[in-house]
């Protein structure tokens, strides 16, 4: 298996679908569109990890991340580590390709689980932003010539001790055995870690599975 495989390539390889709200893993192994239960399932739900039954990972915390979307686009990407407004905070000024416009950040929050933009860090992110980087608007002007599209505010799934991709065995109320994969806790590198980490967890699916197991 390809682990950068596309969801649209899933699909049209007949990938199956099934969409379903589960409280414990050992419910996700009942969804299998066959009607019986999964051999394996691949755990890849991220900071709900930390409250899914049978796995309620402790080591998992949001780390809140807020942008602000806007179509100026000084076409280059800059960035810097340090700002006077706390260590908590980041300056990064990302145009998006094909016109669409540019991103501006940022913040490290850990453990802080409010999902609703902060427009107070929204004006210190801008702030930043104009200052690190002059082009994004008219000359002699400020924040006010910034166009913005929306306010984001991401909760990254971070785990103490690093991404945790491994192998274990559960069992359901029924005391049937089913085999677990996990591939979660990616903080705020999901994107760039995904082909190495898939690659990570297909390799132990491959190990698991055996013939005729169900996925």
């Amino acid at each position: 298996m390809d682990a950068g495989i596309s969801f649209t390539s899933c699909l049209k390889a007949g990938v199956i679908l099934r969409r379903g709200i589960v409280s414990h893993i050992a419910e996700a192994a009942n969804l299998h569109y066959t009607g019986r239960p999964a051999d394996l399932v691949v755990n890849c739900t991220g900071l709900s990890a930390c409250r899914l039954g049978g796995v309620e990972d402790k080591l998992l915390l949001p780390v809140r991340g807020q942008t602000v979307l806007v179509r100026n686009d000084p076409g280059i990407i800059v960035g810097s580590t340090g700002t006077d407004d706390g260590p908590d905070e980041v300056i990064y000024v990302m145009n998006r390709a094909g016109g669409g416009g540019c991103i501006l950040g940022g913040c490290s929050l850990e453990n802080v689980w409010e999902s609703q933009p902060d427009f107070n860090l929204a004006t210190r992110i801008m702030k930043r932003a104009v200052e690190l980087c002059p082009s994004l608007v008219p000359p002699g002007k400020g924040i006010e010539a910034l166009s913005i599209i929306r306010h984001s505010v991401g909760l990254r799934p971070m785990r103490i001790g690093g991404v945790r991709i491994e192998q274990e065995t559960l069992q359901d109320d029924n005391g049937r055995s089913f085999t677990v994969v996990h591939n979660y806790g990616h903080g705020g590198a999901g994107y760039q870690t995904s082909y190495g980490t898939a690659t990570a967890a297909v390799n132990l699916v491959q190990e698991a599975l055996q013939p005729n197991a169900k996925l």
